[in-house]
């Protein structure tokens, strides 16, 4: 006679083990029930199906069947469709409260594996991560200068805290900075000054999206009939020096502050 086989999990092993010392009398079904953390009726239970049905009594009655709580496959199908048709750009999350509020009663997770299945989402495991690459410092003093300002208490408890506005050659690492109490278009333009009488003009200078260095206002009638962007006034006073075309990508020097990361789309 062929031996039946029974797959069983560690769990259902380890769970079998201790009913067998029950039955066997090295355990009490008090102390069988501590260590399966059961209550002694649900240890007397098991014990009465392991009589009845052997070691298979261990092995839960839904395994290889479908949940009871599993949606029928035609209501995945229909949700499935309603987010190609609507939803598809949208997270999980997000998509099952539009849902909710058509009568799409669906949990966020379920849906999530729907829309992963459907390839709508993609794990964020899964997810390509992106490559930065960082470019080649300019060939030459002078070619591109990027202009920050860094607030912090530079001068510790023997002063108030300050503003260290500084620019820094991206071919040379060549540095000036000052010291100034607010970080405003007076205090930029002093700082830009003193690089230009010490180093001369740029060919090109970039800052990040602060305010100072960039409006998001709408251009005026007089700017759009010259052709012109709305400008801050430190933009309208590096236009004065002249334009040479249009930004590229700043890569951050060692030592400088990130907010050199975000170009400012100014250049002379």
């Amino acid at each position: 006679m062929e031996t039946e086989r029974i797959a069983l999990s560690q769990r259902e092993r380890d769970r079998l083990r201790v009913l067998q010392d029950v039955k066997q009398g090295h355990l009490t079904q008090r102390e069988a029930g501590r260590r399966l953390r059961l209550s002694d009726r649900q240890v007397r239970r098991m014990l009465l199906r392991v009589g009845k049905y052997g070691d298979q009594a261990v092995v839960h009655g839904l395994r290889g069947r479908p949940s009871n709580r599993k949606f029928a496959s035609c209501f995945e199908q229909q949700v499935v469709a309603r987010v190609r048709q609507r939803y598809r750009d949208f997270g999980p999350t997000l998509a099952a409260e539009h849902l909710a509020q058509e009568g799409w009663l669906v949990s966020r997770e379920t849906l999530r594996k729907w829309m992963i299945k459907a390839a709508f989402w993609r794990p964020r495991r899964q997810r390509a991560k992106k490559i930065y690459v960082w470019r080649e410092r300019r060939a030459s003093f002078g070619e591109l200068v990027m202009q920050d300002s860094s607030p912090f208490r530079w001068l510790e408890e023997r002063g108030p805290a300050c503003q260290l506005i500084a620019l820094i050659d991206d071919a040379t690492s060549k540095f000036w900075a000052r010291f100034s109490e607010h970080d405003s278009t007076e205090e930029n333009l002093r700082t830009l000054g003193g690089w230009l009488r010490r180093y001369g003009r740029p060919v090109a200078q970039y800052t990040d999206k602060n305010s100072i260095f960039r409006t998001t206002r709408r251009a005026g009638i007089a700017e759009q009939l010259q052709g012109e962007g709305a400008r801050s006034q430190f933009g309208r006073a590096l236009q004065e020096l002249g334009s040479n075309g249009s930004p590229r990508t700043v890569r951050r020097p060692r030592g400088a502050s990130s907010g050199c990361l975000q170009p400012c789309r100014t250049a002379w």
